[in-house]
């Protein structure tokens, strides 16, 4: 429904409307008068009202509710925001005299040097260093190591470029510098509204239904992040066989956990049409080394320039979904959008070529290296 909405001078001309019109002589309703003043005072206190009939009609609908109105409309349906997920990348511990051994425990408070953004380390018992318990050892002899890290606050704030880490919050003994020669990826924000919404969409329209959308729906609220697939009446290996689908996951790694693909198996398994066979599978692999020069305005500032067009790059290579392609078109646009100060991009090479790459039906493309030039 459309409120008739007015706005204060309208309400102010209305009012003085039906009160000359009942009146048996002229009013004065000039600027500064009792009764303007009076039609002013009524017509602030209409207006307020009004904004709060407003409010009311927003937050009845998911349309047009936002935040925790958004949610609470949603938590009718037992349907929650996605929440936000922490950066993860790998750090470097090393010192400048290598003549004792000394454990990194896991929980080392790592920080970046401009700012307050920090990571805590994090276990891998496949590590070759990892002790076996709480740690990680680096030996006696042995310059430095690499840990991986996870940010400590969940969001896309913990994604820091190269170099950012270099803080270590308490002393290790045997320990004197700590930095990432790689950026820190994976993290992002809570769910958007609108993405909140779409979602909502997807999962309403495909309750009562075992279809596509029911399944891809069924992965979609297992996390943020996920690109994924479905490949019908076929097998992974792109033979034909009627009544078997498979789905493809993806958590922008290009191996993702084993946890992650027993979620959406379960997921899937809950919403499949009767009688069907699937699988559900992490996705074939296509590793893009991507090459980029140019030439901006300012040399002073090309190093901050050419890292801000490999983050850029990185992060676009990391959002395209399954069966995406690498354009090189779009790899030169993105590095002109990235700053006015970039006039030429004399070359872009994808694994060498100035192609584009095309990732197979059951495939992602995930970035080897992005070097710019």
């Amino acid at each position: 429904m459309q409120l008739p909405v007015r706005t204060f001078t309208a309400m102010i001309q209305q009012m003085a409307a039906t009160l000359q019109g009942t009146a048996v002589q002229l009013l004065d309703l000039t600027v500064g008068s009792v009764l303007r003043a009076l039609l002013e005072a009524c017509a602030s206190v209409a207006l307020w009202m009004q904004w709060l009939v407003l409010q009311v009609l927003s937050m009845t609908r998911a349309a047009t509710s936002v935040g925790p109105d958004l949610d609470s409309w949603m938590a009718d349906f037992s349907f929650a925001r996605l929440q936000a997920i922490g950066a993860a990348g790998v750090v470097t511990f090393s010192r400048y005299n290598a003549g004792i051994t000394t454990t990194i425990p896991v929980g080392t408070i790592v920080r970046v040097t401009l700012g307050t953004q920090t990571f805590t380390v994090d276990a891998d018992p496949t590590n070759p260093a990892w002790n076996g318990t709480v740690g990680y050892t680096l030996l006696s002899g042995v310059g430095s190591i690499n840990v991986p890290v996870v940010a400590t606050q969940p969001g896309s704030a913990g994604n820091v470029q190269s170099g950012a880490i270099g803080i270590l919050s308490s002393p290790i003994p045997g320990v004197d510098v700590v930095t990432n020669s790689a950026p820190t990826s994976g993290g992002l924000d809570p769910e958007t509204d609108l993405a909140f919404c779409t979602r909502f969409r997807l999962y309403i329209n495909s309750r009562s239904q075992a279809t596509e959308f029911a399944v891809l729906s069924a992965i979609a609220n297992i996390q943020q992040g996920l690109r994924y697939a479905v490949l019908e009446n076929q097998t992974m290996g792109g033979l034909a066989q009627i009544g078997n689908f498979c789905a493809i996951v993806d958590d922008g790694t290009g191996s993702p956990p084993l946890a992650l693909l027993s979620a959406a198996q379960s997921a899937v398994n809950a919403v499949r049409p009767i009688g069907s066979t699937f699988s559900v599978n992490g996705p074939v692999v296509t590793i893009a080394a991507v090459n980029v020069v140019l030439q901006t305005t300012n040399s002073m500032t090309f190093t901050s320039v050419a890292a801000a067009v490999q983050q850029n790059i990185l992060l676009w290579i990391a959002s395209l979904p399954v069966a995406g392609i690498l354009a090189v078109s779009r790899i030169e646009a993105i590095a002109h959008a990235t700053d006015s100060s970039v006039i030429s991009v004399t070359s872009a090479l994808i694994n060498n070529e100035p192609a584009d790459l095309i990732a197979p039906d059951n495939g992602v493309i995930i970035a080897g290296s992005v070097t710019v030039n």
